[in-house]
């Protein structure tokens, strides 16, 4: 059976759609999204904190549900309950008998079950839902600023301290050499990336935002060895995954936050294959 389409898809109905209030909504929210993810991306991968962005994004579910609980936007909620999961994951890691992993693993999946039995006692599950899976074709005004305004205040703090956290990111020694504090540069950086997580909602949904937060940058990464230039292209295959992604889920009538994830997925394929550092890894693979 052909699959329907909500609109004849040729140029004129796509520019059509693009005059919809809903979808300039989704449009912005989502490069913006894409654009702090695709930044906090290429530090993420370089430190080794995937399974960190995934913890987060777990973890803050009790945060979103109580938010809506108590009819407050979702982004308070999300904020408070990520910084006391990282904070409970680093009281856990000082104990230096379980490793960082396990830390995690044991701090995101209690928070993340405790917020599965506050849903369990919520009369609609709607809203909660989309926060679970993403609704960016839902979005509404309040959500779409709350992203903007979170958004720029992790890029303006991460652009102004970009050589100290690039240089925490690869020698956290030399860092400690010159003045610097690891521990002060790291936590910043946690602090980034726990907004980021909230951020990243919107979009994708706490399931999918680990896509979101480390994709991007990996697809970088397979396309150039400087850091400099990773700041650049990862943001921007973010914001392409997006606005593909968008697009896709409205012709196709499916998850946005889906979508967005399978294009990620996609162009870090098209980068493993065709790119600059993904062939020189093939043919090192081939010759030996």
């Amino acid at each position: 059976m052909p699959l329907e389409f909500p609109f004849d898809p040729n140029l004129g109905s796509f520019l059509e759609i693009l005059g919809f209030a809903f979808m300039q909504r989704a449009l912005i929210t989502g490069i913006a999204t894409a654009l702090v993810c695709g930044v906090i991306s290429c530090f993420v991968i370089h430190v080794g904190w995937s399974l960190m962005g995934d913890a987060i994004s777990h973890a803050i579910l009790p945060g979103v549900v109580i938010s809506y609980i108590l009819q407050l936007p979702y982004a308070v909620g999300a904020v408070v309950a990520a910084l006391i999961a990282v904070a409970l994951i680093g009281l856990v890691r000082q104990s230096n008998v379980i490793s960082s992993d396990t830390s995690m693993g044991i701090v995101f999946t209690t928070l993340f079950s405790f917020g599965t039995v506050l849903i369990s006692k919520v009369p609609s599950q709607t809203s909660l839902s989309h926060i679970l899976f993403g609704n960016l074709l839902g979005v509404t005004p309040s959500d779409m600023w709350q992203v903007l305004v979170l958004g720029s205040i992790v890029l303006v703090a991460v652009v102004a301290l970009r050589r100290d956290l690039a240089l925490f990111t690869f020698d956290p020694m030399h860092a400690q050499a010159l003045g610097k504090s690891p521990r002060v540069l790291s936590c910043i950086l946690l602090v980034a990336l726990a907004i980021t997580v909230v951020v990243s909602l919107q979009a994708v949904g706490i399931i999918l935002s680990v896509a979101m937060l480390v994709t991007p940058g990996a697809t970088a990464r397979m396309l150039t060895d400087n850091f400099w230039k990773m700041l650049w292209l990862s943001p921007a295959i973010a914001a392409l995954a997006t606005v593909l992604g968008i697009c896709a889920s409205y012709v196709l009538d499916a998850s946005s936050g889906g979508m967005i994830g399978v294009v990620l997925g996609i162009l870090f394929a098209l980068a493993a294959i065709f790119g600059s550092r993904g062939v020189r890894v093939h043919i090192t693979a081939v010759g030996n």
